[in-house]
C-alpha cells in the first residue's frame, strides 16, 4: 500500500464504472440511461473536477492548433500520390474532435502530420496558440497515442506508471507527489482495482484506458490517438469516448479518428472533421452536419446516424466530396460550437485566445530556459530502464528454463558425440568439429532471439521514444546493459551467418598455404576469431597428445594448428577482435534503430530508393 493517502472515492465515483446521478432531461442526448453505462451533464461535471492533483502540480499551457492549406504527397514504384488537398482546419482546447471519414481518406495521415509524427511531402502552415509550430516544444507538449496498444510485458498496471511518473516528471515532483498523481489518474480512468494486475492480462478496454494513463502523467495539454475503439466492444468504447471528453473538459485538446461510430457516440464529440478524397467535407458541430449537408440537398433521414450517413453520401456520389469541400472552402470555414442549439447540454468552456498565447509563451520562454530535451538526465533514463529491463527478464520465467534446457540438452548431445576423443591424437580433426559446433550453436541461438523479439520491442520503443519518454541513447545503453538483446542483426545475421561461417572454416588441410586475398576476407569474419579462440584455447599450451594408432600424425597439437591456419594467431588479439567486432555493430545498430526511428529520414531514404529504381 502506497504511503501516500489515498484518493478520496468521491473521484472513483466520477470514473468510467457508473454514473449515480439520475437522467433529467431525456431530449438531451448526453442524458441516457444508467443500464447503459452512460452519463449525464451533472456526471460529466462532477468528473471534470478530477485529476485536481495533476493539473495543480504538473501545469501546462491549453493549446489551440490552426492548419492551413496543409498538403501531403508520398512517393511509390508508382509514382507520387497526392494524399490530402491543402485542407485547412482549427482544434481547440476543451474540445473533443473526431476526425472522421471513409477508408483511405487521409485521416490517419492527416493525424500524424499534426502530431509532428510524418514531416516528409507536407506542405502548408501549422500555427500553435498563434506561433509557428516549434516541434522542440510541441512534442513536449502533445502525446500519441497509436492504434495498437502497445504496453511493456510483464509490468503491473501501477508498476508501469510508476516507471512513467519517473520518466516523463522527473525532478519536477518529489515520489510523494507522483504517487498521488499515479494514483489519482488511476482512480480517475477506472484502473484502481486493477493497479496490481499484469499489461498482459488486462482486457481490450482497459489496455487502452491504461495507453491513455500512461501518457497522462505528465499532463499533455494535446493527446491524439489514432482509431482508438478498433477492437473494443460498444460499452468499451462508449466508456473510453467519455472518458475522452472529461479529458478535454478540463482544458485539454484532443483529437481523435474513428472510423465509424454509432449515433449515440456521434453526439458525445464537440467538433466533427470529416474527410474524403484527401479533402475537407465539413468542421464543425455534430449538431450541425445535417442541416449543412441539406445546403447541398443531402436530407438526413429522421431515424438515420449522420455519421453513417455522411459516409454513404461521399462514398456513394462521385462529386460530393468535391461539393462539400467547396462548400466549407476546404476547411476554412467552421460550423462554430456557439452555434449550437442543443437542449440542456452544456458547452465545452474554451479559453480565450488572448489568455492562451499569454500562458503558451510564458511556457515557451521556461522550456527555453532549461534547454532539456527530455525531462530526466541520461543517468536517470538508464537506471530506469535498466531496472525495468532486469525485472521483465526476471519475470519471463518460462523463456529462462527454456533456454537453460536447451542449453543442458545441447551440452548432452556435443558431450556424446565427442565423449574421450578430446586427447585422441589418431582423430585430431574431430577436436576441430567440437569447437566449430560450439560456435554455430552460439550463433544460432543468438540469432533467433533478436528475430523473435525484435519487432514488438521496435513498436513499442516507437511509442515511448515519439512521445519524448527518454533518449535513444539511454535506451540503447540500457538494453545493452541488460543483455535484452535488439540489433540490426535479426534481420542481417541470418543471411550473413552462412557465409562468415564458410570464411571462418576455410583452410582446413592447408591452413599454411592460404591465399592473401583470402586471409584479408576471413579476418571479417567475426566468427573466425571466436573459432580461432576455441582452438587457440585447446591446442597452444598443450603437452603431446595421446595416440591410439600405430602412427599418429597430430601428436603434436601445434601441427593441428598449422593446418587449420592458426598457427600464428594470438589467443588475446582474438579477443580483441571479437569485443571490436562486438562494438562496431553496436555502433551499427544504433544508428540503424535510429533511422528507423526518425520518420522523416527513413521516408527520406525510401523515397531516394524508389526515383533510383524508377530512373532504372
Amino acid at each position: 500500500m502506497s504511503t501516500v493517502p489515498l484518493v478520496r472515492r468521491a473521484i472513483a465515483g466520477a470514473t468510467l464504472a457508473h454514473a449515480s446521478a439520475p437522467p433529467t432531461d431525456q431530449n438531451n442526448p448526453l442524458v441516457v440511461n444508467q443500464q447503459e453505462n452512460q452519463w449525464t451533464p451533472a456526471a460529466l461535471e462532477r468528473a471534470g473536477s478530477t485529476l485536481k492533483a495533476l493539473n495543480r502540480m504538473a501545469k501546462r499551457p491549453p493549446v489551440h492548433i490552426l492548419f492551413e492549406d496543409v498538403g501531403c504527397t508520398v512517393s511509390s514504384h508508382k509514382g507520387e500520390q497526392r494524399i490530402l488537398h491543402n485542407v485547412s482546419g482549427e482544434f481547440r482546447s476543451g474540445e473533443l474532435t473526431c476526425i472522421l471519414g471513409p477508408s483511405g481518406a487521409g485521416k490517419s495521415t492527416l493525424l500524424n502530420i499534426l502530431a509532428g509524427y510524418t514531416s516528409n511531402g507536407v506542405n502548408g502552415r501549422i500555427t500553435v496558440n498563434g506561433h509557428t509550430r516549434d516541434m522542440r516544444v510541441f512534442k513536449k507538449l502533445s502525446s500519441y497515442i497509436m492504434q495498437d496498444d502497445l504496453l511493456q510485458p510483464r509490468l503491473t498496471v501501477q508498476e508501469s506508471m510508476r516507471i512513467a511518473a519517473d520518466l516523463k516528471l522527473g525532478k519536477e515532483l518529489g515520489k510523494p507527489e507522483k504517487e498521488l498523481i499515479v494514483e489519482e489518474i488511476l482512480q480517475t480512468l477506472g484502473l484502481w482495482d486493477h493497479r496490481n494486475t499484469r499489461s498482459e492480462r488486462l482486457s481490450g478496454g482497459q489496455s487502452k484506458r491504461l495507453s491513455v494513463a500512461l501518457e497522462l502523467v505528465n499532463n499533455p495539454p494535446i493527446i491524439f490517438l489514432d482509431e482508438p475503439t478498433t477492437g473494443l466492444d460498444i460499452v468499451s468504447i462508449r466508456q473510453l469516448v467519455v472518458l475522452l471528453r472529461l479529458l478535454s473538459r478540463q482544458g485539454r485538446t484532443i483529437v481523435c479518428t474513428v472510423h465509424q461510430p454509432s449515433a449515440s457516440l456521434f453526439t458525445l464529440f464537440d467538433r466533427v472533421y470529416i474527410l474524403a478524397r484527401g479533402l475537407c467535407c465539413y468542421q464543425g458541430a455534430p449538431p450541425l452536419l445535417v442541416p449543412y449537408l441539406a445546403e447541398m440537398g443531402h436530407i438526413c433521414p429522421t431515424t438515420h446516424n449522420p455519421a453513417d450517413f455522411v459516409l454513404e453520401t461521399l462514398l456513394g456520389e462521385d462529386e460530393a466530396p468535391a461539393q462539400l469541400s467547396e462548400l466549407c472552402q476546404n476547411g476554412k470555414l467552421c460550423r462554430k460550437l456557439d452555434r449550437m442549439t442543443l437542449r440542456g447540454g452544456k458547452k465545452p468552456v474554451l479559453h480565450s485566445d488572448e489568455s492562451i498565447q499569454r500562458i503558451f509563451v510564458e511556457h515557451v520562454a521556461k522550456e527555453q530556459m532549461q534547454k532539456m530535451e527530455f525531462p530526466t538526465t541520461f543517468l536517470t533514463q538508464f537506471f530506469i530502464l535498466t531496472k525495468r529491463m532486469f525485472v521483465q527478464t526476471k519475470r519471463n520465467s518460462i523463456s529462462l528454463w527454456i533456454q537453460l534446457l536447451h542449453h543442458l540438452v545441447t551440452a548432452f548431445l556435443l558431450g556424446s558425440i565427442f565423449f574421450h576423443v578430446g586427447n585422441d591424437a589418431s582423430s585430431p580433426i574431430v577436436n576441430f568439429k567440437f569447437c566449430l559446433s560450439c560456435l554455430v550453436f552460439f550463433m544460432y541461438t543468438y540469432i533467433m532471439l533478436p528475430v523473435l523479439l525484435f519487432p514488438m520491442e521496435v513498436r513499442l520503443l516507437r511509442r515511448e521514444y515519439f512521445n519524448r519518454w527518454y533518449s535513444l541513447k539511454a535506451y540503447y545503453a540500457a538494453l545493452s546493459f541488460s543483455t535484452l538483446p535488439v540489433m540490426n542483426g535479426s534481420i542481417v545475421g541470418p543471411a550473413t551467418a552462412a557465409p562468415l561461417l564458410a570464411l571462418c572454416c576455410y583452410g582446413m588441410g592447408f591452413g599454411a598455404y592460404i591465399e592473401t586475398y583470402m586471409k584479408l576476407l576471413m579476418s571479417a569474419s567475426y566468427l573466425r576469431y571466436g573459432l580461432s579462440g576455441f582452438s587457440l584455447a585447446l591446442y597452444q599450451n598443450r603437452g603431446q597428445m595421446e595416440c591410439s594408432a600405430e602412427f599418429c600424425l597430430y601428436t603434436d597439437p601445434k601441427l593441428i594448428l598449422r593446418d587449420v591456419g592458426m598457427a600464428n594467431d594470438n589467443y588475446g588479439f582474438q579477443i580483441l577482435g571479437l569485443l571490436v567486432f562486438t562494438a562496431i555493430h553496436r555502433f551499427l545498430a544504433y544508428f540503424a534503430l535510429r533511422h528507423r526511428l526518425t520518420a522523416e529520414y527513413s521516408n527520406k531514404f525510401m523515397t531516394y530508393i524508389s526515383k533510383f529504381l524508377k530512373h532504372r
